[in-house]
């Protein structure tokens, strides 16, 4: 022992060595094995201690890898910005199509391909500036010419465009190969949002016809610049594609997803998606039923707003009762809309007292047999009588020229499980008031061609796709009361026009929170239809996958805003290691 640190001191000459190998001398043999001993310890002890330090300090954070595979229903057939119909067109194309701009969760923009925008003070020009380093996934840089390739198309009517009229008086032009020019004929705030359309490539989609637009191979087997590829295909014996696996594109101009790898696979119904749920087929699967979530038990749901509003239009010139406004305010009156949303949504929803989602109903109405009792008695004190069927009547005038007028209307809604729900707590709802309704229940397409185009109803109970931006103009303007408008309650007020026009132009938000509250209160007073909730989106989604923001879904591609931040695999880091644009947890 004693030539050892004898051999140490000779090597390295340092006082404590000296002192330590003089105070070793003096113990005994037994002594100074206890000392070694003790010295061993705190050695092993500092290095268990540095390792826990170590393990408290460290942060996780999101790392590449893993693979999602997720069930929709339906199956493609254009991937496609410019012709996507279906929900399972638009899944495929926001994985993978980018815009100029990217819309966010939280509602607000991120440049995509584009490096800056810039919108003329009187709002009629938007000037864009694309990224240099933006490509498409085959290596081909996007331009300013396939930005106007793409509008160009978008307003070719030969194409029929399910978004040509977003683009209706907008002139499209390359300043040069990195800069592009919009100019409106009139100031239009949400047109911010049709800057996230999805580019197409041009050097691809040029040499394609108008005729052979829809039927080329590129709808099925697209080249995007979005957050992920076409890895792989595969088709059924019919040759219709059963499934998609997309890879993560690593040159995507807001950087490479964490998830490797998205397999969509396409089923025929909403009973086979949950089938290839329980089975493991799939990880997860959206748009799912509120009436079917107990057949889902043990699965994890996650639920957001979606961005639309159902409600009661009324259409007064088809029906002289509800011209009578306390009739109205009776109806409406009588429906409990936090009871409504647990007997027809299962309790996924939010009741609105406006046309907009954000709209929230904080009333609280007690029950349901309060509200149609407090109903029954406003038109009982308006002078409405019980007959003899109990329906509701009122007598106006006397003698020979007296009339009777019977609270008898019909409510015209989709045959959806959904809609049909909601029209039998109508009905039963309002007949307990002393009213008489026919129900009357069409296909959507029957209803959308039939019914709501030549407005051939009483009232409507429909739901309506608000957008990210709202554009509260097109659906209750007077100008848009005939169809192809979606003023579908037939209102007209030229002060709430007037509102309205100022509306679509203003782009302050101070102003455009003035001039809504301006116009809800013309709406209020009016009351041309009863809105009754917002629904929830549904979505299955394994509790694995982590950074998942669905934020407010206007459509159920929106569930894949934020796809990038998604992530499975994890590292773990020390803190000044870590991005400074992700969120990390310390464990």
């Amino acid at each position: 022992m004693r030539d050892f640190w004898r051999s140490l001191s000779r090597l390295v000459s340092l006082p404590f060595l000296d002192t330590t190998e003089s105070t070793l001398r003096s113990f005994s043999l037994s002594g100074q094995v206890v000392f070694c001993f003790f010295a061993a310890v705190c050695v092993v002890c500092s290095f268990a201690l540095l390792y826990l330090l170590n393990g408290a300090i460290l942060v996780t954070i999101p790392s590449y890898g893993g693979t999602l595979t997720e069930g929709i229903i339906g199956t493609p057939r254009f991937i496609n910005p410019v012709l996507a119909i279906s929900d399972a067109d638009h899944d495929l194309t926001q994985l993978v199509y980018s815009g100029l701009l990217r819309a966010m969760p939280d509602g607000s923009y991120a440049p995509d391909l584009a490096q800056s925008y810039t919108i003329s003070s009187d709002g009629l020009t938007y000037t864009v500036v694309l990224r240099p380093n933006a490509t498409f996934d085959d290596g081909t840089p996007v331009t300013a010419d396939d930005v106007v390739f793409t509008i160009q198309k978008t307003q070719d009517p030969a194409l029929k465009s399910p978004v040509s009229a977003n683009w209706n008086g907008v002139t499209v032009t390359a300043a040069d190969p990195h800069t592009i020019v919009f100019t409106l004929k009139q100031s239009y705030a949400p047109f911010i949002d049709n800057l996230t359309l999805g580019i197409l490539p041009k050097h691809l989609w040029s040499a394609v016809s108008d005729d052979n637009f829809p039927f080329s191979n590129l709808n099925t087997n697209p080249v995007g610049s979005g957050p992920y590829r076409i890895a792989s295909i595969k088709q059924g014996s019919d040759g219709i594609p059963s499934s998609y696996t997309l890879s993560a594109f690593g040159s995507n101009t807001l950087g490479q997803p964490y998830l490797s790898n998205i397999t969509l696979r396409f089923y025929q119904s909403e009973a086979a998606l949950e089938a290839a749920l329980k089975g493991g087929e799939i990880g997860a699967a959206g748009g799912l039923s509120p009436e079917n979530l107990s057949n889902l038990t043990g699965f994890p749901i996650t639920s957001a707003p979606l961005n639309r509003i159902y409600g009661v239009f009324f259409n007064e010139s088809q029906s002289p009762v509800l011209q009578d406004k306390t009739v109205r305010a009776a109806l409406s009156a009588a429906i409990d809309k936090p009871d409504l949303i647990a007997h027809v949504l299962n309790g996924y929803g939010t009741p609105i007292n406006g046309p907009l989602p954000s709209d929230v109903d904080t009333t609280n109405v007690g029950s349901a047999a309060v509200s149609i009792a407090s109903a029954r008695q406003m038109l009982l004190d308006a002078g409405w009588k019980p007959g003899t069927d109990g329906t509701l009547q009122k007598t106006s005038g006397s003698g020979k020229s007296a009339t009777t007028e019977i609270l008898s209307f019909s409510l015209t809604t989709a045959d959806t499980p959904e809609l049909n729900a909601a029209a039998q707590y109508f009905s039963d709802a309002w007949g307990k008031m002393g009213a008489h309704v026919d129900i009357k229940v069409f296909s959507q397409g029957d209803l959308a061609q039939n019914v709501i185009g030549p407005r051939s109803y009483s009232a409507l109970l429909f739901g309506e796709v608000i957008g990210r931006q709202p554009d509260l103009y097109a659906f209750w303007s007077s100008s848009e009361r005939n169809n192809p408008g979606l003023n579908i309650a037939m209102y007209a007020n030229p002060i709430a026009d007037k509102i309205l026009s100022q509306l679509r132009g203003a782009s302050n938000r101070a102003l455009q929170q003035q001039l809504y509250k301006q116009f809800d209160a013309q709406l209020q007073n009016d009351l041309p239809a009863i809105f009754l909730y917002t629904p929830d989106y549904l979505y299955s989604i394994p509790n694995n996958v982590a950074g998942v923001d669905l934020g407010t879904i206007g459509i159920p591609s929106d569930r894949f805003l934020n796809v990038r931040q998604w992530y499975i695999e994890t590292d773990r880091v020390w803190p000044f290691f870590a991005p400074h644009n992700v969120s990390y947890t310390i464990q």
